[in-house]
């Protein structure tokens, strides 16, 4: 041992407490690079280390101070440090360090509850240095030791096998010397305050004998720190000064051990351990030497797949072996010999003789172990399956029954009993009484409130979640972890490194210079920029505002949640908030772009408006203007860019606007040439179209209907009109003095012929008697030298009584009279004499029944029908008669049956008892 390590080692704690600077194990450091070349002794280097010991590289640039938490941390790693120097290795034992320093210790894996500095403790020693309440780790072992088949007990996170022997009884310190060590605030909890002194075990298989020089502390104890000048690499080929704990190292040289085959030798880098196989092609010979194959070193010696077919020592047998090397050995058929059961010797029996049969019971045991053989002595194997038939019960002892000997009998019942676990019933059919165990996963959850036990179904509570979960800065720089459960409490380590978020708005570059100084690692939003923003509005202007871009991804004051089944969607970065509304003055129109009516508004509410002038805008139809009130003006899209010019403003792009009111007045221009229909069109800008409205004219004689257009109609002059009107006909209007017609061509105003009629006209005297034939004008002139009106004179009588009576007048008047009278006189009698005949009626009450005549066809017809209606009422009765003495018949013959039936019944009975 060197004097600077024995020294340290034999140093008092009193002076090993001095705080002194070291490396917290909670920062990651950066590995060396593998293809760094050993590097000669520097002054800085005086033990001359070689610098390809991992040991050698330091990271204290890198790491927090654990003095500035607690001097006691630093008291524990004094004596270390000491002989370590730059060397010192505390990555494993500085979370534990880190953690005790602050006083903060994890809590119970089994109560969750806290540790505290005088509470008893128990801490795994074999694996993972897990602190638990010491009453908490009794209790388990003694669960665990009493469920599980072996009296043992594992730690609740490494589940390392402990025997139950090793259940701790006893609070002792960490290095295991002191009994119930009192709690003092000048050293770490739980910690006696001597040296450590316990066996570096990590390094005794290369021959390290060295005790921990640390103070007594929670964790693994570090690296062995002491020089051993002439370390020998894996291949011993080179020797390096190396430190104990890195003496075991490869030098990157060719091993060049002679391997398993004698011949060549290892052509690995140097390694640890054995060498591999021989991996070098050759051909050779199996153990009989007739085969011969290509194969590795390592695999010269095989066997081939031929038989051995040489000759045993008798000269008599062939060798039924495979392929061996050697002799083939004596015949097993040599020496003594007997029959087949092994009854009777035949001590000088050569071998290739056989051994007759004894004639006695065989009696070996059959396959079933509890019968015999009944056969004679004999030759082979016996009868496999034993077909005796005993009693047989089932596994479970349920169920018995005969059955062969070589048959396994179960019943269907299923094993009630419950499993191991204590949760599961075994439902095995015809089980033994040995039921398996729970096949189950426990799946309950355990009391990290994360995660579900995974182990098998069991009994009691279940085991600690032995996962951890890694709390770090927001960095991630400086970390520590803890189990999983407990991060919800825990709070955030303290971080030294600069804080290294980038700026993510639009003056990242501008405010370098002007932020205030650089800042540590930390939780939540770094100082805000205080620039001006700037950023162009919409609206053409510049934000005056302080920057208020976006910011780094959101870091919030440091929380740790459960891990949801679900992932939440990463965000980015965390949106600024957006630029507050233009406060800029300007003046807007209102809708209708009214001259004067602008208002003075902040650009953020610049709205257009009504003002309470009419909108003014003249109307499609060119002779109105709008009546509506001040409305956003529509450009139509047929309207030219030349005259959108003169309207274009905010208003014709709004969402508001709408178009002008449509002028729904008739047309009421005057038409050319005049007319005295209107305008059937709405009010419109152009010409009135030509009046196409038919006129209804009658022609002048009134026989039929004109219709004309109106503007042609009304083109024509009198004469036209005239002359289109007249139907080309004759006149047919009546004269107004006689009964007849115009004769002239169709004609306008009072027609021409009125008293020069030229029609002929029959001229009778009063009695009709006389006839002649006058022209219609002497007719009329004759009326008026009468003094009559034509005009009021029937069509009927026109021209009767203008000749005067003659004698044959008379003559005829006379004769008719006579003939007139003698007609009726005949009329007379005749009328009396029919009276007279005709037979008085007498009234209904004396009338008697009125007979009625009836031919003789008609009697014989009903006579026949009656005849008919009784033949046919005499067959229906005697075909009901007819089935009535049938129905009795056979009622009768199946109560006789019935009845044979009864008394076959009677007579069979007897017979069968």
């Amino acid at each position: 041992m060197p004097s600077s390590y024995a020294a340290a080692a034999s140093g008092s704690p009193s002076s090993s407490r001095k705080p002194i600077p070291v490396a917290a194990a909670s920062t990651r450091q950066p590995a060396p690079s593998p293809a760094a070349a050993p590097a000669a002794p520097s002054p800085s280097n005086p033990s001359g280390i070689s610098d390809s010991d991992p040991s050698s590289y330091s990271s204290s640039g890198e790491e927090t101070d654990l003095t500035s938490s607690d001097p006691a941390a630093a008291s524990v790693v004094s004596s270390y440090l000491s002989v370590a120097g730059d060397g010192a290795d505390l990555s494993k034992v500085g979370i534990f360090l880190s953690s005790a320093a602050r006083r903060r210790s994890p809590p119970c894996l089994i109560c969750f509850d806290p540790i505290r500095p005088s509470d008893p403790v128990w801490s795994c020693s074999a694996s993972c240095f897990a602190a638990l309440h010491l009453h908490c780790i009794q209790s388990w072992a003694h669960q665990s030791a009493s469920a599980a088949p072996s009296p043992t007990w594992g730690c609740p996170k490494c589940r390392f096998p402990y025997p139950k022997s090793e259940t701790p009884t006893s609070y002792l310190c960490f290095c295991s010397k002191t009994v119930d060590p009192a709690p003092d605030p000048w050293i770490l909890p739980h910690s006696c305050g001597d040296i450590c002194g316990r066996h570096l075990n990590a390094n005794r298989d290369s021959g390290c004998e060295h005790t921990c020089l640390l103070l007594c502390h929670p964790g693994p104890c570090p690296p062995c720190p002491a020089i051993v000048p002439n370390a020998r690499c894996f291949c011993g080929s080179r020797r390096e000064t190396r430190r104990c704990s890195h003496q075991r190292y490869s030098c990157l040289g060719k091993c060049n051990k002679r391997l398993g085959c004698g011949i060549h030798r290892c052509p690995v880098d140097c390694h640890d351990g054995p060498c591999p196989p021989c991996a070098v092609l050759g051909n050779h010979k199996c153990e009989c030497g007739e085969t011969m194959e290509e194969r590795l070193c390592s695999e010269r010696v095989f066997q081939c797949k031929r038989e051995c077919g040489g000759m045993l020592e008798c000269g008599k047998h062939s060798c039924e072996r495979g392929c061996h090397a050697g002799k083939c050995g004596e015949c097993p058929l040599q020496g003594r010999r007997t029959c087949p059961c092994g009854k009777k010797d035949y001590p000088s029996l050569d071998c290739d003789a056989e051994a007759s049969t004894c004639g006695s019971t065989c009696e070996k045991v059959l396959g079933c172990g509890r019968h015999k053989c009944h056969e004679r002595c004999h030759r082979g194997l016996c009868v496999e399956t034993c077909r005796l038939v005993i009693t047989k019960s089932c596994r479970c002892g349920c169920l018995k029954k005969e059955v062969p000997c070589y048959q396994e009998l179960t019943c269907e019942r299923k094993c009630p009993r419950m499993r191991n676990c204590g949760r599961h019933a075994c439902r095995r059919r015809c089980c033994p009484g040995d039921c398996a165990p729970c096949p189950e996963v426990c799946d309950k959850r355990l009391r990290c409130g994360n995660h579900k036990c995974a182990s098998p179904c069991h009994r009691g509570a279940c085991a600690p979640c032995p996962l951890m979960k890694t709390i770090s800065c927001n960095c991630g720089q400086t970390f520590f972890e803890v189990p999983c459960g407990t991060e919800k409490n825990q709070k955030p380590p303290k971080c030294s490194k600069k804080c290294n978020t980038a700026r993510l708005c639009r003056h990242k570059l501008e405010c370098r210079n002007r932020l205030p100084q650089p800042h540590k690692c930390h939780y939540g939003a770094c100082p805000p920029c205080k620039l001006i923003c700037g950023e162009e509005l919409s609206c053409g202007h510049r934000c005056k505002l302080r920057c208020h871009g976006p910011i780094a991804p959101p870091n919030p004051e440091f929380t740790l949640k459960p891990i949801k089944r679900k992932k939440e969607k990463h965000i980015d970065c965390t949106p600024g908030t957006p630029c507050p509304p233009c406060q800029e003055v300007v003046l807007v129109p209102c809708f209708g772009q009214h001259l004067g009516q602008e208002r003075a508004i902040l650009c953020s509410k610049k709205r257009q408006f009504p003002c309470q002038n009419l909108c003014g805008n003249p109307l499609d139809c060119g002779n109105h203007y709008c009546t509506k009130a001040c409305h956003v003006l529509q450009i139509p899209l047929s309207q030219p860019e030349g005259d959108q010019s003169a309207i274009q403003s905010l208003a014709s792009a709004s969402a508001f606007a709408e178009p002008c009111e449509e002028c729904d007045l008739p047309c009421q221009r005057v038409r050319e040439p005049s007319c005295s229909h209107p305008c059937p069109l709405p009010c419109h800008l152009d010409d009135c179209p030509p009046c196409k409205v038919l006129v209804k004219r009658p022609c002048h004689c009134g026989a039929m209907v004109h219709a004309f257009e109106c503007m042609y109609y009304n083109n024509l002059n009198a004469k036209e009109q005239q002359k289109v009107r007249s139907c080309g006909g004759p006149c047919h209007r009546k004269l107004p003095n006689c009964p007849h017609l115009c004769s002239e061509i169709c004609h306008p105003g009072q027609c021409p012929s009125v008293d020069q009629c030229m029609k002929k006209v029959n001229v009778r005297c009063a009695c009709n008697t006389l006839k002649k034939e006058w022209i219609c004008q002497d007719v009329l002139k004759e009326y008026r030298r009468s003094g009559c009106d034509p005009k009021q004179i029937p069509k009927n009588q026109y021209g009767i009584g203008l000749l005067a009576c003659g004698e044959d007048c008379m003559k005829k008047v006379r004769a008719a009279e006579s003939e007139l009278h003698l007609r009726k006189t005949q009329e007379i009698k005749s009328s009396v004499v029919e009276v007279e005949n005709v037979p008085k009626r007498k009234k209904r009450r004396n009338r008697g029944p009125e007979r009625v005549e009836s031919s003789k066809f008609q009697e014989i017809k009903a006579f026949a029908l009656k005849c008919l209606l009784v033949i046919f009422l005499f067959i229906v009765v005697v075909a009901g008669l007819y089935l009535l003495w049938k129905g009795v018949y056979w009622l009768s013959d199946w109560m006789n049956e019935m009845e044979e039936q009864r008394v076959r019944q009677r007579h069979l009975k007897p017979g069968r008892m």
